[in-house]
């Protein structure tokens, strides 16, 4: 996985025109139920936002990209548990990890809508709450409301992280 987020962050770097399509696509398989479990892109977001401080990539489009991606990864992963319930469940990728929706599901009663808020910042749960909501029929403007806001605040999050780390090796790099 470390070799593909490479391999994406210089495509980026090389076609920077690209950065805005190409996070959006990451942002939203990262969020989607089902393609999140089999291909984790945090790493390519993360070394994308290192992109940003080093090449002078604007850091606004980039971020609004990811936090759209975001959501409406969760917004269809709340639609799919929202219409297919419990046969969720029984469906191919998530039927090779069962524990994973019953833990989405846990979450989603004891927090409620901040569940949602809370489920995009831990790796396993971003991929299982929005269908445990779905499922629950969780108010969809409650839904929507926190998917929104928290999407911008992990796009943000990743995006700047990375940006973080390139900035200190940078000034690593100079002292040394």
């Amino acid at each position: 996985m470390e070799q593909y987020a490479h391999a994406l962050a210089d495509f980026v770097r090389l076609h920077q025109a690209w950065a805005a399509p190409i996070v959006f696509l990451l942002a939203f398989g990262e969020s989607l139920a089902f393609i999140s479990l089999l291909i984790p892109a945090w790493g390519a977001l993360v070394a994308i936002g290192a992109l940003i401080g080093a090449s002078g990539i604007s850091f606004y489009p980039i971020w609004i990209a990811g936090a759209i991606g975001a959501a409406l990864g969760d917004w269809v992963s709340y639609w799919f548990g929202y219409r297919y319930k419990e046969q969720v469940a029984q469906m191919w990728p998530l039927s090779r990890y069962p524990e994973i929706l019953p833990r989405g599901e846990a979450f989603v009663r004891s927090w409620g809508v901040p569940s949602i808020f809370i489920g995009r910042f831990f790796g396993p749960l971003r991929a299982s709450v929005p269908l445990a909501a779905g499922i629950f029929e969780m108010p969809y403007w409650s839904f929507q409301a926190a998917n929104f806001a928290s999407a911008l605040v992990w796009s943000a999050a990743l995006l700047l992280f990375g940006d973080v780390i390139a900035t200190i090796m940078e000034w690593l790099w100079r002292v040394i």
